[in-house]
């Protein structure tokens, strides 16, 4: 399929500080046409109407009624975190539009921590650190 073809997808930016990860933009690219914040404000009119995915990372960019009423074809809003309590969902379900999430992306990893946290102080390993190591 053509890159004219794909369906749009709304991002904040590709790499950068807030920008979506370039592996994450490689794989969105398989799928969308990338369209930028920045490109999407410089040329509303146009990439409004090609716009029908918003990939929203580390909660950016923001979700508000201003850019739901500026997105006509928008169908989904993807987060790529656990959470979505930084998204209205009422007000982005009254726009006809879904919202999806990664509920189980990091629950391994937060166990892992977790457990490793509760041995760490069972064995007051920081304590044995800075006791061993001063000044660290």
């Amino acid at each position: 399929m053509a890159e004219e073809e794909l369906p749009g997808v709304l991002i904040l930016d590709v790499g950068g500080t807030h920008g979506v990860l370039n592996n994450i933009a490689a794989l969105l690219k398989k799928h969308f046409r990338l369209i930028t914040m920045k490109e999407f404000i410089e040329n509303k009119k146009e990439m409004s109407k090609k716009i029908q995915s918003v990939f929203v990372f580390e909660c950016r960019p923001t979700i508000d009624r201003e850019l739901l009423e500026s997105l006509p074809n928008l169908k989904v809003i993807g987060n790529s975190g656990v959470g979505v309590d930084h998204l209205d969902l009422k007000m982005i379900s009254n726009f006809g539009v879904k919202v999806t999430n990664t509920p189980h992306a990091v629950a391994d990893p937060t166990a892992d921590i977790g457990m490793a946290l509760m041995l760490a102080s069972a064995r007051r390993l920081v304590d044995g650190n800075v006791l061993r190591f001063p000044g660290s």
